[in-house]
């Protein structure tokens, strides 16, 4: 499990290089804190909002999320971080990323194109059950009918959906359509320089008779 470190800090205080943040749960009071500005933004990049890691500091050594990040609206950079504490072996909800992994002949052989419906999943399980990820087996889209289904996803040990329905389509094949590059029906030129002579021919013997 992956450690960011902290320092306590008094409440609108500001500094160099450092994060403001704050700590809460259901038995741990809301701390201020700083965090390294450089090591949270590397932590975050590997773990993502989903995972847990150990917040690390003033003896202190607590599981954690990242519950909310503020962001500064001009420079889109981070300002502030909410961290949840998680208690041992209490239970979590949280969207974790599906992994798509292997070859897809109906991609592959017959031409179609893999469209991915959905890019996380929502779960519960215990800290030290979570995934980072969930692998979706894209082998089985073996024709351009072919579905995968929540139900059809293979979860980890201790892991369990939470509130997602199993019928939900998790990807799918879609036919490129092809384009129509044949030549449109030739006009016949001729039939139409024949009947503006006609109208022609007509207009000056309306004159004519007028005159």
């Amino acid at each position: 499990m992956l450690s960011l470190n902290f320092t306590n800090r008094k409440k609108s205080e500001k500094k160099d290089g450092y994060l403001s943040a704050v700590f809460y749960g259901l038995k741990q009071n809301s701390t201020p804190i700083f965090v390294n500005t450089i090591e949270f933004t590397s932590l975050y990049r590997k773990i993502g909002k989903s995972a847990v890691f150990l917040l690390g500091g003033e003896g202190l050594k607590l599981q954690a999320m990242v519950h909310e990040i503020s962001y500064d609206p001009v420079k889109n950079l981070p300002i502030h971080i909410d961290f949840y504490i998680i208690e041992k072996g209490a239970k979590v909800t949280t969207h974790v990323p599906l992994n798509f992994i292997g070859i897809s002949d109906a991609v592959k052989s017959l031409g179609g194109t893999l469209v991915k419906v959905m890019h996380e999943i929502h779960i519960e399980a215990e800290v030290a059950d979570l995934p980072q990820a969930i692998d979706v087996d894209i082998s089985v889209l073996i024709n351009l009918d072919s579905v995968i289904h929540v139900q059809d996803i293979k979860l980890p040990a201790g892991v369990v959906l939470h509130h997602v329905n199993e019928k939900d389509i998790i990807a799918s094949i879609a036919v490129k359509k092809e384009e129509d590059l044949s030549a449109p029906d030739k006009v016949d030129l001729s039939a139409i320089k024949v009947e503006e002579k006609g109208k022609k021919e007509e207009e000056v013997s309306t004159e004519t008779s007028e005159a």
